[in-house]
């Protein structure tokens, strides 16, 4: 197998070896619709609040999606690659920043039921499962304080599954 200069970097296998999840979160290669990840990192607001598609390959898990037939479901292979990934790792902590700036800036989602709250379940079960719990912890500690300075309008079956995420 020949090594690019990254392989390195990428724990010792060339680009692009992974499966599709853990190439789009290294960069290395686009998700099943053509889209890098930089790309997805660069929609505006209105582009993240519009498209339904995006989140389950910023954020993967190892359950298929209901929302989204046909997105990535991370093996035990994937997760442990994505685990040890500098750059997944890095991808992951840039998304998070990103969704949690979106949910700083927006308020359409603090209402009693709105389809970003699964997208937060999400986002917070897939740092506990690829980053680590602080970094799920932070992230949930963000969209909590969110939800109090706006009033508490988020429901309570919501609250607990972000609390059990």
């Amino acid at each position: 197998m020949v090594m690019d200069p990254y392989s390195a970097f990428l724990g010792g296998r060339a680009a692009g070896t992974g499966s599709e999840a853990v190439n789009f979160l290294e960069g290395t290669a686009p998700d099943s619709r053509g889209r890098m990840l930089e790309d997805v990192l660069a929609y505006s607001d209105a582009e993240l609040e519009r498209r339904h598609d995006f989140i389950q390959r910023l954020f993967p898990l190892t359950e298929a999606s209901r929302a989204v037939p046909g997105s990535p479901v991370l093996s035990a292979d994937d997760v442990a690659a994505i685990r040890r990934s500098p750059r997944a790792q890095q991808s992951l902590r840039t998304a998070a920043a990103r969704m949690e700036a979106f949910y700083a800036d927006n308020d359409r989602w603090l209402t009693g039921v709105d389809h970003n709250h699964l997208r937060i379940t999400r986002i917070i079960k897939s740092l506990r499962l690829l980053v680590d719990d602080e970094a799920a912890d932070r992230f949930r500690q963000s969209i909590g304080e969110r939800v109090v300075r706006a009033g508490n309008p988020v429901n309570a079956v919501t609250l607990r599954f972000w609390a059990e995420a």
